[in-house]
Formats: structure tokens, sequence, C-alpha cells
């Protein structure tokens, strides 16, 4: 029988009651329609990167399913129809993981956050600072996203460049002039 993960997002004004609820009877589904679910994961309320149906919050579920694709096409549509369902996602795979997933870990993210900001090492406190604290990092003052001097031979540290002249450009006054006489050509 293939094989699915299957992520739905319920609305955020939703109990986790009731979202618990929704995965029974997605289970149940799938179970009348001759597969079953061998994994069900609640991640909890997560914001959303962008508002979907006016929420910037959902609830997370996680399925892993192995059932005939009308099953998993019937959960689809009946979900489709849902009000309390606001996306769905459902992937063939060739095998689950028996290990929790990657949003259950809580160790391996614990781990990544302690480095520094930017997740590259390098003297000091890192991050993204004005000036030139931090120490030499890449063969320059400051480099990266640090700010301070960029190098370069312009005074001031501007990056700033004016845009090489095009055919066809008609010469233009400077501003200053312009406005110091009134007049526009």
């Amino acid at each position: 029988m293939p094989l699915y993960e299957h992520v739905f997002l319920a609305r955020q004004d939703v109990s986790n009651a009731q979202v618990e609820t929704m995965t029974k009877e997605f289970t149940d589904l799938i179970e009348q329609g001759g597969g079953k679910v061998t994994k069900s994961e609640y991640w909890g309320v997560k914001s959303l990167a962008y508002k979907i149906k006016k929420n910037r919050k959902a609830h997370f579920s996680l399925l892993n399913i192995e059932a005939p694709s009308e099953a998993v096409a019937e959960m689809e549509r009946r979900m489709g129809l849902s009000t309390e369902i606001l996306r769905f996602l459902t992937i063939k795979v060739e095998e689950h993981e028996t290990d929790p997933s990657v949003m259950m870990r809580k160790g391996d993210r614990d781990d990544r956050d302690r480095g520094s900001f930017g997740g590259r090492g390098g003297g000091g406190g890192g991050g993204f600072r004005g000036g030139d604290r931090g120490g030499e990092r890449r063969g320059g003052g400051g480099g990266g996203f640090r700010g301070g001097d960029r190098g370069g031979d312009r005074e001031g540290g501007s990056s700033f460049r004016p845009r090489p002249p095009r055919d066809g450009d008609r010469p233009r006054a400077p501003r200053d002039d312009a406005a110091a006489t009134g007049s526009e050509e």
C-alpha cells in the first residue's frame, strides 16, 4: 500500500480538544477506506508566515498514513469542505520515519541556537552591528554584515556610484542650479 505524510493546519480559535477530535475523525475515515494511520503528532499552535483566511496562527498536525489513494482523496475532499481546516498537504513517501518528526525534536534546535547569531564562527559577540567592532574578519575591516568601513577608495564609506552615461542620454543641469534660478528646462 502507498505511504503518505499528511500535514493539516486548523484555525487558531479552535481548541486543542477539537483538533484531537478532527484528527480522530480523519483517522477513522482512513481506516474505513482500508488504510491505517501509523503515527499522529500534534505540533501545537504556531505562527504562520502570512495570513491565511484572516488567521495569523494555526494548529499543526501530522499524520503518517498507509492507505489506498482513494481513501486519502476522500479525506482531502472532506478537509476541503471543513471550515476549521485552513490548509493541508499530502506527500507520497517511500518510507515513514520511525523517529519523532523534526518539529518534535526540541533538543536539536537548542544545540543549533547556542552558536553565534549568524551561525558562523568568528570573533567576538557576532551579530549585525554598526561600526567596526569585533575584530578583523574575511580579510578586511568590518566585512560581511557588520557595517563600518567598507574598504575601497571612496571617502565617507558611501557605496553609491552613479551609473555610467548611456548612448542617447541628454546632459542634465545640476539640481542646485535649477532650484536656485527657479527655471525649468
